[in-house]
């Protein structure tokens, strides 16, 4: 029988807030790479996703007595990632369009390999083009397997900002997957 993730989190949590040897890095490889996923959504750059989870991890480590629930520890860990890409992303924003645009504008020269390709293509370029904020939503709801509630605690907004994104960014999908978008989403 599977264990349950949170559970896992809970167990982790109490021994470190225990002073457990070795409980924070058994912590940080249980979860890391978790947040590096979410990070690496966000920002589209490798080097700037480390640099947020690493600020994040020292976040992390200094608001862990905050946290009420250890069982919701990567719902208020992704929340604070999420923070740290805001931040970053509102310094950013403007060089990051610029790039999506190239991005998509390369991919549409390149041939795809065959049509399984060229419809991963286009769904590529359709999330490439769905704003950040679209993206985190679908990824953490479907990629993440997280609830509403918890997607609302990662993102830091309420569970009906969550819901309302998540209509908006599957119309926009469908929208550009059926054709109808005139180069945007």
């Amino acid at each position: 029988m599977p264990q349950d993730p949170r559970l896992i989190d809970a167990y982790l949590v109490a021994g470190v807030r225990l002073g457990g040897r070795g409980a924070f890095a058994r912590l940080v490889a249980w979860r890391g790479p978790r947040l590096y996923t979410h990070a690496r959504r966000l920002c589209d750059d490798a080097d700037t996703a480390r640099d947020l989870v690493q600020q994040a991890w020292v976040s992390i480590w200094r608001g862990l007595g905050g946290l009420s629930d250890d069982r919701a520890f990567l719902p208020w860990a992704l929340r604070i990632v999420t923070r740290a890409a805001a931040r970053d992303l509102r310094g950013r924003l403007a060089a990051r369009r610029l790039a999506q645009d190239w991005a998509a504008v390369a991919e549409t020269e390149s041939p795809a390999a065959g049509e399984a390709g060229a419809e991963a293509a286009v769904l590529h370029r359709a999330l490439a083009v769905l704003s950040p904020e679209h993206r985190a939503v679908l990824a953490l709801f479907y990629l993440e397997e997280m609830r509403v509630a918890e997607v609302a605690i990662a993102l830091d907004i309420p569970p009906g900002t969550v819901k309302t994104r998540l209509m908006h960014a599957r119309g926009k999908l469908r929208a550009y997957l059926e054709g109808d978008h005139d180069g945007q989403v």
